[in-house]
């Protein structure tokens, strides 16, 4: 390993078979496990159950992630304008989904992206908390002494012939299968609990009554940390309460649990992201859910007596509907006390987390760049990770802007606050392109790679076409770079002495370049997917192909003996180094708004074009006939 540190102090045998010792470690767990199913039936049957449910619960989720396509990401946009927007769309996306989880990473990931603001996003979170309730009832209703499982056949094998028979409705397909496995986990869970018999006694526990309430919220949130579904947990305390294993407040307070540990599972993985806002609204979701289980257990007695009072009045004389109703309650209790505090939260979040100041980017002591927009969780959604890679190509590119200016010695800040004239070149003139290049421009160039490469766009062919764009558009920068990397040398050498005739060839090409970046970042500027942006992109087009490198004016130099043979070689030689940077960034610019401009506006263009053209060959048709 390359950490001199850790190997000072891991043994060098650890080290050379940490692989092994893992592997051997798994082993140990699988064995023990199924000796433990050997040993004890019940046990199996209820591992049995919740593999079933959890399994289900996961095709639910891919079949109807993957059936939506961008639809979800379009609805997301559109539904957080208001916060009532946010808070109606996070409800019934997780009444859907099924996965509190599942939501909250979504939207996470389309904040990171700027597709949704933090406002909007702290709403969305509100109503996933309380879209979750949904499915507390459902299985409470489903968990009521019905067998599902003569439901649940029929639906896995129309759900797996659906699959074979038609691939575009294997989504579909991938549901019905889902359902059909949490109906069979729901029974054998039910069954495994009721072969245990007397075996677990959780009720019989002597405690006080805060205590037990404590000690039972404990076991939720690790019984859902564990499994990384709070409905997992659900159903377990379901079955536990129909079979008589808890007792009803305990059932409670395992709820309670279940709740604190689903947000504590999202909000790690979304501190992981590297954008600001992602880790806000992560650690909003931890706030909200653990400030709205202390309010509940601070109101815990009046909170039980409602339940009670309100099934005693609705007729709801089964614990599990009751188990739902205190599931509805405090999620209620939640959101009425942060509804009205939303753009104060908002502020709260923001000092608490500040904005990261600016890092520089170029100067030598600096690290290696890293990838801002990229992150495992927007890989989630296929249009989202698209968008994700969009902005990084930004991202890149400007990167790769700066780098030029580096290799022709002007510096970062003439590049966003020009100025009419642009000074000469401060010596000493260093030679850190390819420096640059090296800790810069390729480890993020292989980020976006690898990112790229495990974005599954199922054969859509927009999604296709949109990467192809992205993948163009790193590769112009890496070539415009190492054009770059070769201008330099010369610039190094020829703008080192002012008192030279070629002195002034190279500062007016260094002119000209600069020029041509500013042009670039002018146009890159503009709105996308816009009429004034592609008239901008095909002026910029123009201009580099009619700036060809003026070789004839060397040629003049040379013969007036203003410059010499090995000086007027070396100067052609850049001004086509130049001419592939202009070219370069004219690639960049026209796939930078192909992948921007969405493909349905073209398609209405074309379908339009197609009828005028068939109009015209009729009246044709017509007018050939009547000669």
């Amino acid at each position: 390993m390359k950490n001199r540190y850790l190997n000072s102090m891991v043994p060098t045998f650890i080290i050379r078979h940490i692989h092994k010792i893992k592997y051997l470690g798994l082993a140990v767990l699988l064995i023990a496990l199924v000796y433990s199913f050997v040993m004890h039936a019940a046990w199996l049957v209820l591992c049995y159950g919740l593999a079933l449910f959890l399994f289900g619960m996961q095709c639910i989720e891919e079949g109807l992630n993957n059936a939506a396509g961008g639809t979800l990401e379009q609805l997301l946009t559109k539904s957080t304008e208001t916060p009532t927007k946010g808070f109606l769309f996070g409800i019934g996306s997780t009444f859907i989904l099924q996965s509190t989880t599942l939501v909250s990473l979504l939207t996470i990931a389309f904040l990171s992206t700027g597709m949704i603001t933090l406002a909007g996003g702290l709403s969305v979170i509100l109503g996933t908390n309380l879209g979750a309730t949904s499915g507390a009832w459902l299985l409470a209703l489903a968990g009521q002494s019905i067998s599902l499982s003569p439901a649940a056949i029929p639906m896995l094998v129309v759900g797996v012939l659906i699959g074979f028979l038609d691939k575009r409705l294997k989504f579909f397909g991938q549901v019905l299968i889902g359902i059909s496995l949490i109906f069979l986990g729901i029974d054998a869970i039910k069954e495994g609990f009721d072969a245990f018999g007397n075996n677990i006694e959780l009720q019989s526990i002597d405690a006080s009554s805060m205590t037990q309430v404590l000690l039972f919220t404990l076991l939720g949130f690790l019984l859902t940390c564990v499994l990384q579904s709070s409905h997992a947990t659900l159903i377990l305390i379901l079955a536990a309460l129909s079979s008589g294993q808890v007792t009803l407040i305990q059932g409670f307070a395992i709820a309670l649990g279940s709740n604190l540990g689903s947000s504590f599972t999202t909000a790690l993985v979304g501190m992981l992201s590297g954008d600001r806002n992602g880790q806000r609204l992560a650690l909003a979701h931890l706030i909200y859910n653990w400030v709205t289980a202390l309010l509940a257990l601070i109101l815990w007695v009046p909170l039980t007596f409602a339940v009670h009072w309100i099934a005693k009045i609705a007729g709801m004389s089964s614990p599990l509907l009751q188990l739902a109703l205190f599931h509805t309650l405090f999620n209620v209790l939640g959101v009425s006390v942060f509804w009205g505090i939303q753009d104060k939260f908002v502020q709260k979040l923001k000092l608490f987390l500040p904005d990261r100041k600016p890092s520089k980017r170029l100067p030598d002591d600096s690290e290696a760049v890293l990838p801002i927009y990229l992150h495992g969780n927007m890989l989630k959604a296929s249009d989202t990770a698209i968008e994700a890679v969009n902005q990084e190509m930004e991202h890149l590119t400007t990167l790769g802007l700066e780098v030029i200016c580096h290799a022709i010695y002007v510096p970062n800040d003439a590049l966003y606050y020009p100025s009419e004239n642009l000074p000469p070149p401060k010596p000493p003139l260093n030679l850190n392109v390819r420096s640059l290049y090296e800790w810069q421009i390729k480890p993020l160039y292989s980020e976006i790679l690898s990112f790229t490469s495990n974005i599954d766009i199922h054969n859509d062919r927009k999604l296709q076409k949109r990467l192809t764009e992205a993948h163009m558009v790193a590769f112009q920068v890496v070539e415009m770079v190492k054009q770059s990397k070769q201008l330099q040398n010369n610039m190094q050498h020829f703008l080192s002495d002012s008192s030279t005739e070629i002195y002034q060839e190279y500062m007016a090409l260094r002119n000209n370049v600069y020029e041509m970046l500013l042009y670039f970042n002018r146009v890159r500027q503009l709105p996308a997917d816009s009429l004034e942006s592609e008239q901008a992109i095909k002026n910029f087009t123009h201009y580099i192909e009619t700036s060809a490198p003026p070789h004839l004016n060397v040629i003049d130099r040379l013969r007036e003996h203003t410059i010499d043979k090995m000086q007027a070689s070396s100067l052609m030689n850049d001004l086509n180094y130049a001419h592939r940077i202009g070219t370069a960034l004219s690639e960049i610019l026209i796939s930078l708004y192909n992948i921007s401009t969405k493909p349905k506006k073209k398609k209405k263009k074309k379908r339009k074009s197609k009828k005028e053209a068939r109009t015209t060959a009729d009246a044709h048709i017509i007018t050939t006939k009547e000669v």
